[in-house]
């Protein structure tokens, strides 16, 4: 077997069907089949079975993927470890981030790092808490930039800044004249609410119930410009980052509320699995992101980081 064939093996396990693995592989179809046929006989089992069209994996090749999959992520790991002591400016920072800091936090952190080291490349992944938390423990991420703390005892957090919260709420809403606001006062609204199982939810339910209530649910998404589209369509009221792409402008379909009777922020910052090397270049960039911390350029109401 070589390296090849084991990446089309675990493309096809993942999903991919053999005629898309064997032009990624630049072979031909049936030179593919052959391959995984070989590959079958060298490991003694059959791998897969055909369910309809597509190929599954057979339990022999579950297991077989897992060691496949641990030996090509060592395997890269040292290709990028070596060229890294070749030129350790150079490599590729693998990043992983919640999907509201993708409109301001990553695109300044990322500009920044790359004006004193410009052939530095990133591998950039978005997803929910959750998710940012799989990319480290399966390795398809050496940092991750998050609102919570990750509760896993192998993973390293540091704060990077507080983000205020605003209760956001249409033109015409009865608040809607108002600058502040006790999130109590909403407490019979109906609230847009992020899917169960991203931080911001969490955050949210937590909030409330301090003000003393548990929020009544109107509608669910999975993005914050989806609740903004919400809100702003007069469906209900949500709690959102303040980050710097929110407007203030008069012609907005939705205000922005500070809020008074609790706290209304979130921590945002960065981690890194403890009980693996971070790479040289991502090093550099986690060293980054923790001095730009000291004075970010975020909401002006946000706190640097390790303060309240």
């Amino acid at each position: 077997m070589d390296l090849q064939v084991l990446r089309s093996f675990q493309a096809v396990a993942q999903g991919t069907t053999v005629t898309d693995a064997a032009a990624d592989a630049q072979v031909t179809q049936p030179a593919l089949s052959r391959a995984l046929n070989r590959l079958e006989d060298e490991v003694g089992a059959e791998l897969f079975q055909r369910v309809g069209r597509v190929l599954r994996l057979t339990p022999a090749g579950r297991v077989f993927k897992e060691y496949v999959d641990t030996m090509l992520d060592s395997y890269d790991r040292g290709r990028r470890a070596v060229a890294e002591l070749v030129d350790p400016e150079a490599g590729v920072v693998s990043l992983a981030f919640l999907h509201t800091l993708g409109t301001w936090l990553v695109p300044r952190l990322v500009t920044d790092f790359r004006q004193a080291f410009p052939q530095a490349q990133f591998e950039l992944h978005q997803d929910g808490e959750a998710g940012l938390t799989r990319h480290l423990l399966d390795a398809t991420a050496d940092l991750i930039i998050t609102s919570t703390e990750p509760v896993h005892p192998l993973i390293t957090w540091r704060r990077l800044l507080v983000e205020p919260l605003r209760l956001a709420v249409p033109a015409r809403h009865r608040l809607a004249r108002r600058r502040r606001v006790r999130l109590a006062e909403v407490a019979e609204e109906r609230f847009i609410l992020l899917k169960p199982g991203y931080g911001l939810r969490d955050i949210t339910e937590t909030l409330c119930h301090e003000a003393g209530f548990t929020p009544i649910v109107g509608f669910e998404g999975e993005e914050v410009e989806t609740l903004r589209g919400l809100v702003a369509a007069g469906l209900g009221v949500s709690l959102i980052p303040s980050s710097p792409d929110i407007t203030a402008s008069p012609q907005s379909p939705i205000r922005y509320l500070e809020i008074t009777d609790v706290r209304g922020a979130r921590d945002i910052g960065i981690a890194w699995l403890s009980s693996r090397a971070v790479p040289p270049i991502a090093r550099r960039f986690l060293d980054h992101a923790l001095r730009s911390a000291a004075a970010p350029t975020a909401p002006k109401s946000a706190s640097p980081a390790g303060t309240r």
